[in-house]
């Protein structure tokens, strides 16, 4: 995923999800580093767009920020999986429902200053129901919210995940005619 080779890497950990390495690199004004690079498969993340204007929002607790978090349906790439894939089994899996069309919302780094992880953002509309699967690790509820509100609570920090206020601020501009195709 990363651009530039190391012209060393050692390995410092791997598990289940991510691979820790210290990478040595030649920067380009000539400057030599040790970066920490957390690797990442990288994910793909949905705004699920009803026929009231309303997208699915999660609430999921999440360890790591202490509590309760509103987000997209979201989910990492597996192998060899493309991230519309992803997109599609993850809104299924978490929100329970399913979407005729799709539109590229483009791409999101999550922390370029460490992690390697892309995230890929989609509008999906022509929404129907689908059997949701949360996996025993995952504390989920649903919910649907005006577009608007949504992206109110993007502006305002009650959405605090980078990925669900970029996703959001994103769909209401293609929606609004302002933003294409993004690659």
């Amino acid at each position: 995923m990363l651009g530039m080779k190391p012209d060393s890497q050692v390995l410092e950990f791997s598990g289940r999800v991510i691979r820790v390495t210290t990478d040595e690199v030649r920067l380009p004004n000539g400057h030599r580093a040790r970066l920490e690079v957390v690797h990442h498969p990288g994910g793909a993340a949905t705004v699920a767009l009803d026929e009231r204007r309303r997208i699915c929002l999660l609430r999921q607790y999440r360890y790591i920020a202490d509590g309760w978090l509103w987000e997209l349906p979201a989910g990492k790439l597996e192998p060899n999986e493309p991230p519309r894939a992803t997109a599609e089994r993850e809104l299924a899996e978490e929100a329970g429902v399913s979407a005729r069309s799709w539109q590229s919302l483009g791409t999101v780094l999550s922390s370029p200053g460490v992690f390697s992880e892309r995230l890929h953002l989609f509008l999906a509309s022509g929404i129907a129901p689908a059997a949701p699967a949360h996996e025993r690790a995952e504390i989920i509820e649903v919910h649907w919210v005006a577009l608007d509100e949504a992206c109110t609570w993007a502006l305002d920090g009650t959405i605090a995940d980078c990925k669900t206020a970029i996703g959001l601020l994103r769909a209401r501009a293609a929606l609004a005619g302002r933003v294409g195709d993004v690659p």
